[in-house]
């Protein structure tokens, strides 16, 4: 459930105060090629209390499109794909990629511990070596003749997926 507006606490004291009650995944953005979707997973990100959001490549993100929320969100910019990979460790890594899906979000029971939901460019996806790192490559249905979704959108649905699961009916903690 949403906190008061702290409009009166510093961004670190705001940031200390989530600090206890974020959620336990995270959200990598490969290469995202386009700086107001990385404002708006930012934002996403910021609703769902994602632990951090690596941000990975270059580039940077529209802050009217993050609508402030990253004074509060925890940042990692990393310089590529193998930066990404080493820093994550142990943690699991699931790619978000339609064309080398293995399955449908719809089928996960459940989201492991840690995990991270790496999504790619709108226009390019994800790089092979995510691919090949990734314990779990999962699809989001789509009709149509539209290929894709953006990114914003693809990370907000998974998002909400892993709320979905992580949240018993009734309960908001």
């Amino acid at each position: 459930m949403a906190l008061e507006t702290p409009l009166d606490m510093s961004p670190d004291a705001v940031r200390a105060a989530l600090e206890p009650i974020r959620n336990d995944f995270s959200v990598a953005l490969v290469s995202p090629g386009n700086a107001f979707a990385v404002g708006a997973v930012i934002r996403i990100a910021h609703s769902f209390l994602a632990r951090e959001v690596f941000v990975v490549g270059g580039g940077s993100w529209y802050a009217k499109a993050s609508m402030g929320m990253e004074k509060y969100e925890t940042i990692r910019r990393l310089a590529d794909a193998t930066q990404l990979l080493h820093s994550l460790r142990d943690r699991p890594l699931w790619a978000i990629e339609k064309d080398h899906a293995r399955r449908s979000i719809r089928s996960v029971r459940a989201f492991p511990r840690g995990v991270v939901f790496a999504f790619g460019s709108e226009r390019f996806g994800l790089p092979a070596a995510i691919l090949r790192s990734a314990q779990e490559v999962i699809g989001i249905p789509i009709y149509g003749v539209n290929h894709s979704l953006p990114v914003a959108v693809a990370a907000g649905i998974v998002m909400h997926e892993w709320a979905c699961r992580r949240y018993v009916e009734g309960s908001v903690a």
